[in-house]
């Protein structure tokens, strides 16, 4: 079964290509995006946001050193 809906592909697909002509801003900053990996990233939260099949996002697992 397929992990990602049509939608998301279509979020992916269009940040990807604003990416690369190099119009792509990431959030607040409105920075330009130029990483590959964060495009994506954003493509998948629009899709999120736009009721999309999107698995959860991955939550870093904290670690705790032992003294």
């Amino acid at each position: 079964m397929a992990r990602y809906g049509q939608k998301a592909r279509r979020k992916v697909k269009r940040a990807m290509h604003k990416r690369k002509r190099g119009t792509l801003k990431s959030g607040r900053s409105g920075r330009r995006v130029k990483s590959r990996k964060q495009a994506i990233a954003i493509g998948l939260s629009e899709a999120r946001r736009a009721g999309g099949k999107v698995p959860k996002r991955r939550r870093r697992k904290s670690s705790r050193r032992k003294k």
